[in-house]
């Protein structure tokens, strides 16, 4: 395992408050699923690199592991042609819902010389498998070339902060413009037609395209979201709730919680909590939530052996009715067949602070991450 020094940033960035922290990380014989695990939230007001200039050469692309929708690429095979590099990984859900812009692009700038080329950088151990990435890419139908970057490398290169992150380089090779998280969609169309435009395209439409996406690609309700990521795994858990100390990677016995706090969680049941996730170890088990937010998304495993595990969601002690989200049936009934992001919860209602509660009736589940929009 090697050794590796990285700046680490954590930007939450709302209606109502920004928060950026910035933290030099040296790391020994830890995982590179440490070194990249985090995200950026982004709206309209959040900072960003407004006008375009000259950043420097567009990195090589030669730490792939493997390509997906393509042969390799480089920066020389590049040259020639605008390029939009985006950075991501499939269970985050600020990389998920800009897709429907990156693939609209990617559509409707290819005749006039446009390269979309999606960097898969994972956080979870699972996402560094090719086969799990391919799957996701096949799922999120993404048909423009996506660089499986396992090891970080392609990402180290660029000095890349955040997912999602969007990159124009331009004919020449420059990188021209950065963006880092969601939002500022028709700034950054604005950009690419801009270099196109440099690079002797003529017909372009001057508008922008505004797209909506759907499940869980939607875009989020910024303005009644009160609720943060939070990670189950003990690395970076947060507002965990229930009586019981958490004895690092050990079985033991969780209790609920009988009161919880917004933004807290716990667990009940057998579980073993492990640095990234925590691991159902006899059923049934239960996770439970207090949040405040339209969505709430969880990353979840089945069990190593691959076998499904069935669950049952409940909101506030009934089933979700209307309020399901696209991976759970208005009896709350549902099942986790690869690792991956789940949408649980959908409020279609007035958004108030709800309890949420997820039963495992399968043992072998791994739990990792709480997501809301």
């Amino acid at each position: 395992m090697k050794n590796y020094l990285h700046v680490k940033k954590w930007v939450r960035c709302s209606p109502r408050v920004a928060v950026i922290m910035a933290v030099v990380v040296v790391l020994t014989g830890w995982s590179t699923g440490l070194l990249t695990s985090f995200s950026v939230v982004k709206t309209a007001n959040a900072a960003s690199q407004p006008f375009v200039s000259d950043e420097g050469a567009m990195p090589d692309l030669d730490g792939a592991i493997g390509w997906l929708n393509s042969t390799p690429l480089s920066s020389k095979s590049l040259r020639g042609k605008v390029v939009l590099v985006n950075f991501w990984t499939y269970t985050c859900i600020n990389s998920l819902r800009p897709l429907p812009y990156v693939r609209n692009w990617a559509s409707k700038y290819h005749d006039a010389g446009l390269v979309v080329i999606g960097v898969h950088t994972p956080e979870f151990s699972f996402e560094h498998e090719p086969m799990n990435v391919e799957n996701a890419v096949r799922t999120l139908n993404v048909t423009f070339p996506v660089a499986i970057d396992s090891k970080t490398r392609i990402w180290q290169s660029f000095n890349n902060e955040a997912w999602p992150a969007q990159y124009l380089v331009d004919a020449k090779g420059r990188i021209r413009y950065h963006h880092f998280g969601e939002g500022d969609y028709g700034e950054i169309e604005r950009v690419i037609q801009e270099l196109l435009k440099e690079n002797g395209a003529t017909g372009l439409a001057s508008g922008t395209t505004s797209v909506s996406g759907v499940g869980i690609e939607a875009a989020p309700d910024w303005t009644d979201e009160r609720s943060p990521e939070t990670y189950i795994g003990y690395r970076q858990a947060q507002n965990f709730a229930s009586p019981e100390k958490v004895h690092k990677d050990s079985i033991q016995s969780f209790s609920a919680p009988m009161k919880l706090s917004l933004n807290h969680w716990g667990l009940s049941g057998s579980w073993n909590v492990d640095a990234e996730s925590a691991v159902l170890q006899t059923v049934p088990g239960k996770i439970v939530f207090r949040f405040h937010s339209r969505d709430l998304n969880l990353v979840l495993a089945p069990a190593k052996d691959g076998k499904p595990v069935r669950f049952v969601v409940r909101l506030d002690g009934a089933a979700p009715g209307e309020n399901s989200g696209v991976d759970t049936a208005p009896d709350g009934s549902g099942e986790i067949q690869q690792p991956r992001l789940y949408q649980l919860i959908r409020q279609k209602g007035p958004i108030v602070d709800r309890t949420f509660e997820i039963e495992f009736l399968d043992l072998g589940v791994h739990a990792l991450d709480f997501t809301f929009g």
